[in-house]
């Protein structure tokens, strides 16, 4: 592939006009006889559209300089392993003899269109069908590993994100002691997370109700740009919710359905609450990091607001009084 062009992380997207978009398909031999339809995507630009052939499809444009060439290979590469093991995950569609292109200083693939809607459970049973699916996936995970993909670390997650919101002009001025009252206490915490005690493995890395699509019984596992290596547990706890009891019952039921094609560490039951402070701080860190793309402006506009940062210190409180609560203890026993 030839050289990137020099986007500024800012205004990232800023040449990317309609007309490189069709003529980025067009040089892969799609032809558009629909408009693009942009889909809910922020890290990058994703179109859904009709090609002259009249099959849907989906085009993902990748956020320059985020990820390298080999980092997005790798997560096609995942992809297409867990599609070939029959696990249902979208993968890019091999064209002209390849799934990632460039055109105009943009990487970009394309997808087949797949129907469906964000997987809600009502119930214990269909958390445990979604166990299954996540346990068939990390089956597949756990035979091959990642080179360049990134890992699930303190310094990436936490570390440099409080850096960031140290730096962020988003921060209330009259918030700010408050905020860092709490943040740097449960940063300091958080080092002693004990990541390295446990295996790691391919992950989807954002395992989230979002990024499961359900049509009739099907559920479809979308979006692994954040791919990365981590603990299993990792792909588990975003499907948590509730008090303490619930997430226990909630839990005891994925695992059990996780079990069927895939042993868990019940030990990895510690890092759930740190893992999920990781994320918080993270969160913070990524709207304030791209905050200048004016999607994110559009679709976050409370981000700015002293309501979400009052919001975001409790949160950050109950998270510093969860590191002193026991972990959830499953009832399942394989």
């Amino acid at each position: 592939m030839s050289n990137l062009l020099d986007h500024s992380s800012d205004f990232a997207f800023q040449g990317l006009t309609p007309d490189i978009v069709v003529n980025a398909l067009e040089s892969v031999g799609l032809y558009p006889a629909s408009g693009l339809l942009a889909l809910n995507s922020y890290e990058n630009r994703v179109y859904q559209f009709t090609d002259d052939d009249r099959k849907r499809y989906v085009a993902k444009f990748y956020r320059p300089s985020r990820w390298t060439t080999e980092q997005i290979q790798e997560e096609l590469s995942f992809v297409e392993e867990l599609a070939q093991a029959e696990v249902p995950a979208v993968s890019a569609l091999e064209l002209q003899g390849q799934r990632l292109h460039e055109f105009d200083g943009y990487r970009f693939c394309v997808y087949p269109s797949v129907g469906g809607r964000a997987f809600e459970p009502n119930d214990l049973d269909e958390l445990e069908r979604l166990g299954r699916q996540i346990g068939r996936m990390h089956a597949v995970a756990k035979a091959g590993r990642f080179e360049s993909r990134e890992t699930i670390t303190y310094d990436g997650f936490v570390a440099q994100s409080v850096v960031e919101l140290k730096q962020s002009e988003l921060l209330p001025a009259e918030l700010k002691n408050a905020f860092f009252a709490i943040l740097d206490p449960l940063a300091e915490r958080l080092k002693s997370t004990p990541l390295n005690q446990f295996e790691f493995q391919r992950l989807h890395g954002d395992c989230h109700i979002g990024n499961i699509l359900q049509y009739d019984d099907k559920l479809t596992f979308v979006d692994f740009d954040d791919c990365r290596s981590g603990p299993a547990v990792q792909d588990l706890w975003m499907m948590l919710s509730g008090p303490k009891e619930e997430q226990t019952l909630q839990l005891d039921a994925l695992v059990c359905g996780y079990e069927d094609f895939c042993d868990f560490d019940t030990e990895q039951v510690v890092l759930i609450e740190p893992l999920r402070s990781f994320r918080i701080i993270q969160y913070m860190a990524w709207l304030s990091r791209r905050w200048q793309d004016s999607a994110f402006q559009r679709a976050f506009p409370w981000f700015a607001e002293s309501r979400y940062w009052e919001q975001q210190i409790l949160a950050l409180k109950e998270q510093l009084a969860g590191l002193d609560d026991a972990p959830l203890n499953l009832g399942f026993n394989g």
